[in-house]
């Protein structure tokens, strides 16, 4: 696996890292411990060294599987993790108060069964808190050996400026995929500008960019895809035009669709770090392959010619929950 830094922060990691959430939270019932610790002890030996975490996934349960998984090689990877909600639940609102900073830091370590959070971002802009006072907290962590580096996530260029001028940011934390380029426009400059490292998740399109996922499909009840826009019946239909362009791509190179939407953006900037998630063996290793799949210049535009053909439909949170990003 090749390594990336994370803009100037020197921060090193695995070309593709692995965002753990959907072991525990989010897609379903949650895995089985065992069965977590083996996919992230498969994702290390096959040259993962990046794996994405948070306090609220459980809550807390994705924290501490990652614990015990990296456990013997901790050494030898970069763990992030996140603060900013209410006793660990999203349900529960914003909260990016230094003393709770704080107190979240000093949790994830216990549970993480480590002395340092390498990234530690900001998972939601609090615009109760400013921005000043979060990153001089982390500021404060940094000093005392308890993180490593700051991160942000899904924040607007406004607030990364301003949290960048008080503790350099090292990594910002954002959607950014085949059917979501939104970043593009105000994100990406400020980033490249200010030499800061961009982590994008759901690189897949929380799926639908695999083509498993079809008008058809049936979540499990708890599947946060339930109260996205863009996965209601009709507007997976409307997009599957996009599946279809990925599915001919992919057939031409001879790899698959998942694998075409993370070279892609490996492909956009050499300080990108996409963190697919995955449940299944023979997924991670098809995400990992996507490593050594090389978009020449041709194919990058021919995938942007596709694109510009293709209108894609539907939000991609439902509106409680898009009023938190983009501050």
């Amino acid at each position: 696996m090749q390594k990336r830094k994370l803009g100037q922060s020197g921060l090193e990691v695995s070309a593709i890292g692995l965002g753990c959430m959907g072991l525990s939270y989010g897609y379903g019932p949650a895995t089985e411990t065992d069965q977590g610790i083996r996919l992230i002890r498969a994702a290390f030996a096959r040259g993962v060294t990046f794996f994405d975490t948070a306090e609220a996934y459980g809550p807390f349960a994705n924290e501490e599987l990652v614990g015990e998984a990296v456990a013997p090689f901790r050494d030898e990877v970069v763990i992030a993790t996140k603060f900013g909600f209410t006793d660990g639940e999203v349900a529960k609102g914003l909260d990016s108060r230094p003393e709770h900073i704080r107190a979240v830091a000093e949790a994830s370590l216990k549970r993480l069964k480590t002395d340092r959070i390498d990234l530690f971002y900001q998972h939601r802009v609090d615009p109760n808190v400013p921005i000043e006072d979060v990153a001089g907290t982390v500021r404060d962590l940094i000093r005392e050996g308890k993180v490593k580096h700051f991160g942000l996530s899904e924040a607007g260029a406004e607030t990364i400026r301003r949290a960048h001028a008080v503790q350099p940011v090292a990594a910002l934390q954002s959607e950014y995929s085949l059917w979501w380029r939104e970043p593009e426009q105000s994100v990406l400059p400020v980033l490249e500008e200010l030499g800061i490292g961009f982590v994008p998740f759901s690189p897949l399109g929380k799926g639908f960019l695999t083509g498993a996922i079809d008008e058809h499909t049936a979540f499990a009840k708890d599947d946060f895809r339930n109260i996205v826009p863009r996965f209601s019946e009709d507007n997976r239909k409307a997009n599957a035009g996009l599946v279809d362009v990925l599915g001919n791509l992919a057939a031409a190179k001879g790899v698959t669709r998942a694998q075409i939407a993370i070279a892609w953006l490996l492909a956009q900037r050499p300080w990108i770090v996409p963190i697919p998630g995955t449940t299944k063996l023979n997924r991670l290793e098809e995400n990992v392959g996507a490593a050594t799949v090389e978009l020449a210049r041709q194919d990058l535009s021919v995938i942007d010619e596709a694109l510009r053909q293709i209108t894609i439909v539907g939000d991609r949170y439902p509106a409680h929950l898009q009023q938190r990003v983009g501050r």
